[in-house]
């Protein structure tokens, strides 16, 4: 979890009641308002992932309501979707990824759910604290801006996303799988040169103009 300071980071869950009692869960990952440095999104595009996380969140527990015993966890970066919990079926799995990418302004989905029951809340504890000491470990990684990476973890898998440069993509990739507890890395990067990230760190480090002041008109 991310301190005060960094961008704030808050659960949205929705849970249906469905027949015999099997629940529903669509979690979706909701950022805040504010723009670290190191992030390198631009404000609009932070805005456009945390639309598309809650309106593909809302699609899912619409569309498969009542389809089982299920718990999907929906997140955005720079307009992918990625896809991750426990689905009944290979045709539930395969349908939700079809209404994530038919959701406006969605560009690509990775589909990585799992075929199993959903997981248990000692388990979605441990993937929280998992999470987190993968974030210390970028934190003390001088290779790695520590906010510029998005960390999901599911069942003690850590899915990486964000835009990086190849080196710093293996580099992420390789601390986080030195963390104890961490399964399996999952790198869901979108890769860029050293001189598109340094741009992006330029446009997101500018401050926001203020709107000028008309000069006050003279007497007449």
């Amino acid at each position: 979890m991310k301190s005060a300071g960094w961008v704030l980071i808050a659960s949205f869950v929705a849970a249906f009641s469905l027949p015999a009692c099997a629940p529903l869960i669509v979690a979706g990952v909701v950022a805040g308002t504010a723009v670290v440095a190191t992030d390198r999104r631009t404000t609009g595009t932070l805005v456009d992932d945390q639309t598309i996380q809650l309106r593909v969140s809302n699609e899912l527990s619409s569309a498969l309501k009542g389809k089982g015993d299920l718990h999907i966890s929906v997140n955005s970066f720079e307009r992918r979707v990625l896809l991750t919990g426990e689905v009944p079926t290979e045709e539930v799995k395969a349908e939700a990824g079809a209404i994530a990418a038919r959701s406006l302004n969605v560009r690509a989905v990775n589909n990585e759910l799992t075929i199993a029951p959903p997981s248990t809340l000692g388990q979605r504890t441990n993937d929280t604290a998992l999470s987190g000491k993968v974030r210390a470990a970028f934190v003390n990684t001088r290779e790695i801006a520590f906010n510029s990476v998005e960390i999901v973890t599911e069942r003690g898998i850590v899915y990486l996303l964000g835009v990086v440069t190849e080196k710093e993509g293996e580099v992420a990739a390789y601390v986080a799988s030195r963390v104890g507890g961490v399964h399996q890395v999952v790198k869901v990067f979108d890769y860029a040169s050293a001189e598109e990230v340094q741009r992006r760190r330029a446009a997101v480090a500018q401050p926001a103009t203020a709107p000028a002041t008309p000069a006050p008109s003279g007497p007449r």
